[in-house]
C-alpha cells in the first residue's frame, strides 16, 4: 500500500511540474487552447489516443461490454483503431487542418458560423457542448472514483475531490501545452500497463484456450462473432464509440493544433497502433470478467446475485493483477482518465468562453482576458462535474452513451458534409444537427438503451442535411 501512495504522489509530482513548465510556455488564447497550433505529430498522436481512451473503458464499458458479449465486444475496439481512429486521421485530419486556417477558425462552433453563415448554429452547438460534456466529464470521474476504493479503500467522495482537485490544477496552469506534454507520459503509462493487465490475466487463466473453452462452457455465444444481446445492440456500440470521432470536438481540436498536414501521416500510424493495442486489450479483459468473477469471489461486483457493470473491472484487476504490478494498473487508468478529462474541460470552457461570450456578449475582449476567463471556466467545469458524479446518476456506459450519442448527433450532419460537400447549406445544416439531437433525446427519454438512441440519431443528423439541403434548393429555385 505504501508504494501504491508513494507512485501517486510521485505522479501528481511530475503533472504539477509539466503544469508550471506549460504555463511558462502559454502567452495567449492560442497557446492556451490549441498550443499555439504548434504540436508536433507524435504528441498529438498520444493525445488524440488518451483523449479517446478513459476509465470509462476500462471501468464501465469493458465490464459491461465483456460481460455482455464476451470476445465480439473485441469488434468495437477493431472498429474504434480502424474507423474512429485511422479513418478520422486519413480522411478528416488534412481537410480538418487547412479548413482551421482557411477559415481562421479555433473551435467547431466558429467553423459552423462560417461555413454556413450561421450565428444560431454556433449558440446552439456551443450550448450543446456544454450540456452534455458535464456527463461525459461526470462518467469518467466516476470512473476513477470507484477504481481508488477498490484499489486503495478509499472513501468515494474524496477519491472523487482529489481527481477534481488535480484535474484543474495541471490544467489550469498550462492548458493544452501541459496537456500534450503530459499526455506523452501518460500514453506511455497506457502502453505498459495494458501490456502488464493482458499477460497477467492470460496467465492467471491457465491460458487463452483455458478462458476461451471455460467462456463457451458457460455460454457458447460468449466466444461466437456476435454475443448474447446480438447484432444490433453490437452495431449501436460500433456505430457510436467509432463513428462520433469524426465529429467529437474534444478529438477534432487535435488537428487545429498539429503542426501542419505533413505531420498526419505520421501521427496516423501512432494513434491508430495506440488505439489497436489499448482498446484491444481493454474489451479482452473484460471479456473474462465471468471467468474471474462471482459472488464468492468478488462479492462487491454483485448485488443479488446479478453483476454490477462498473465494479466488474475494479474487482478483476484486485484479483487478477499482483499487488506489486497493481500500480501500473492503476496509473494506466488515472492516465486515460486525466488527459480525457482535460480534453472535455478545454473544449466545454472555450464553447462558453470563446464562442458565447466572445462571440455574442463581449466581441472586443482582449485576448489576456479570454485565457483567464479559459481558466476560470475550467475550473467551474471541474467543479460540475465533481458535483454530478458524487450522487452518481446512472451507471457509466449509460452516460457515456447519451453524452456520445447527443454531441455526435449534433456535429456529425453540419461538420462531415460541410468538409465534404460545398453543396451542404445552412438548412440543412441546422434542420440535421437539431433533428438529430432531437431523435436521440427522445429514444433515449422513451427507454432506448443510450448506445441504439444514440446510434439512430447519429445517422438521422448524417442522412437529413444533404437532404434538407437539397430541398431547400429546391424551394428556392422554385
Amino acid at each position: 500500500m505504501l508504494i501504491k501512495f508513494a507512485a501517486i504522489a510521485i505522479f501528481t509530482l511530475v503533472i504539477v511540474i509539466i503544469g508550471i513548465l506549460g504555463l511558462r510556455k502559454t502567452r495567449s488564447f492560442s497557446d492556451f487552447f490549441l498550443g499555439g497550433g504548434q504540436i508536433g505529430p507524435l504528441m498529438t498522436a498520444f493525445t488524440y489516443g488518451t483523449a479517446y481512451f478513459s476509465a470509462v473503458l476500462f471501468i464501465g464499458f469493458a465490464g459491461k461490454i465483456g460481460w455482455s458479449f464476451g470476445y465480439s465486444g473485441l469488434w468495437i475496439a477493431v472498429g474504434n483503431a480502424l474507423v474512429g481512429v485511422f479513418c478520422v486521421w486519413m480522411f478528416m485530419g488534412a481537410r480538418i487542418k487547412r479548413i482551421s486556417i482557411e477559415y481562421q477558425v479555433q473551435t467547431m462552433p466558429e467553423y459552423f458560423e462560417k461555413r454556413y453563415g450561421s450565428k444560431f448554429l454556433k449558440l446552439f452547438s456551443s450550448v450543446c457542448i456544454f450540456v452534455f460534456f458535464i456527463p461525459y466529464s461526470a462518467a469518467v470521474f466516476m470512473g476513477l472514483s470507484y477504481l481508488f476504493r477498490a484499489t486503495f479503500n478509499i472513501d468515494y467522495t474524496h477519491a472523487l475531490l482529489f481527481m477534481g482537485i488535480l484535474t484543474a490544477l495541471y490544467l489550469v496552469l498550462g492548458g493544452y501545452k501541459s496537456m500534450t506534454m503530459i499526455d506523452v507520459v501518460f500514453g506511455m503509462i497506457m502502453i505498459a500497463g495494458v501490456i502488464i493487465l493482458l499477460w497477467n490475466v492470460i496467465e492467471k487463466g491457465n491460458g487463452l484456450l483455458n478462458i476461451t473453452a471455460a467462456l463457451s462452457s458457460i455460454n457458447p455465444k460468449l466466444t461466437k462473432l456476435i454475443g448474447p444481446p446480438g447484432w444490433w445492440s453490437l452495431f449501436s456500440l460500433i456505430f457510436l464509440t467509432s463513428v462520433a470521432p469524426f465529429a467529437m470536438p474534444q478529438l477534432i481540436q487535435k488537428f487545429y493544433a498539429i503542426k501542419d498536414e505533413r505531420s498526419i501521416r505520421i501521427g496516423m500510424a501512432a494513434s491508430t497502433f495506440f488505439a489497436i493495442l489499448v482498446g484491444g486489450i481493454g474489451y479482452f479483459t473484460g471479456a473474462t470478467t465471468r471467468y474471474f468473477l462471482s459472488p464468492g469471489n468478488a462479492p462487491d461486483a454483485f448485488s443479488n446475485g446479478k453483476p454490477v457493470f462498473d465494479a466488474l473491472m475494479p474487482e478483476l484487476l484486485v484479483n487478477v493483477i499482483p499487488e506489486a504490478l497493481s500500480v501500473i494498473i492503476l496509473l494506466m487508468i488515472l492516465s486515460a482518465s486525466m488527459s480525457t478529462l482535460a480534453a472535455l474541460v478545454l473544449i466545454s470552457s472555450s464553447s462558453i468562453v470563446k464562442d458565447v461570450y466572445a462571440g455574442f456578449i463581449n466581441k472586443d475582449v482582449s485576448d489576456k482576458q479570454l485565457t483567464m476567463l479559459m481558466r476560470f471556466l475550467s475550473v467551474f467545469f471541474v467543479t460540475l462535474s465533481v458535483v454530478i458524479a458524487f450522487y452518481k446518476p446512472a451507471t457509466i456506459v449509460a452516460i457515456l452513451g447519451i453524452s456520445w450519442g447527443a454531441i455526435g448527433a449534433v456535429f456529425l450532419g453540419p461538420f462531415i458534409w460541410g468538409l465534404l460537400s460545398r453543396r451542404a447549406n445552412k438548412f440543412g445544416a441546422i434542420t440535421s444537427s437539431i433533428l438529430g439531437l432531437a431523435v436521440c433525446l427522445v429514444l433515449y427519454i422513451s427507454g432506448l438503451p443510450s448506445p441504439e438512441a444514440g446510434t439512430i440519431g447519429m445517422i438521422v443528423s448524417l442522412t437529413a442535411n444533404p437532404i434538407f439541403s437539397f430541398l431547400s434548393r429546391i424551394r428556392t429555385t422554385d
